[in-house]
């Protein structure tokens, strides 16, 4: 059997490479699009929502949301309102020092990824609100999220005491 030389060995086995890797891309997109998710919109739900009661004299509190997407194109959460806060709520992210002490920096938008969701949490990203008056645990706190591609999504949150969730089967709409 002849061997190859070692210049076509090489070039051969630098061509395959790419080759492979394109086939196997091409599978992927195959498979993703015969699933129907390829190119569809977002399709963006919240699952669960509550919010802290304020506690002491500090006059804002964090707002939860728990958020699936079952379509096949990612969205962004790009604003927040609430008739029932003094102040617009805003997004925002829990960060901390190099000291160790926390502190919540604003952001723009919250990505909710397509085929997965966004799990909001007291450590990470959450929704800065000023109640209006003090609310007590189990009270229901109105909100609409917008979004940049879909539509806007009104949600009650239920008023937990911080530190703890709610696992209610309560209807999470308007």
């Amino acid at each position: 059997m002849p061997v190859l030389p070692t210049r076509l060995r090489t070039s051969a086995t630098a061509a395959g490479v790419p080759v492979l890797a394109c086939s196997l891309a091409l599978a992927g997109l195959g498979a993703w699009t015969a699933d129907g998710r390829a190119g569809s919109p977002p399709h963006v739900a919240v699952t669960k929502a509550y919010v802290y009661r304020s506690s002491g004299s500090t006059p804002e509190t964090a707002a939860f949301f728990t958020l699936t997407n079952d379509g096949g194109s990612a969205d962004r959460i790009v604003g927040v309102d609430s008739p029932d806060t003094a102040a617009p709520p805003s997004l925002s992210e829990h960060r901390m020092t190099s000291s160790g002490a926390a502190y919540r920096q604003l952001v723009d938008s919250v990505i909710v990824p397509a085929g997965d969701g966004l799990t909001m949490a007291p450590h990470g990203i959450d929704v800065t609100v000023r109640p209006k008056r003090t609310w007590r645990p189990g009270e229901e706190v109105s909100f609409t999220l917008r979004f940049a591609d879909g539509r806007p999504l009104k949600v009650r949150a239920v008023v937990v005491r911080p530190g703890t969730e709610t696992d209610s089967d309560r209807p999470l709409g308007p």
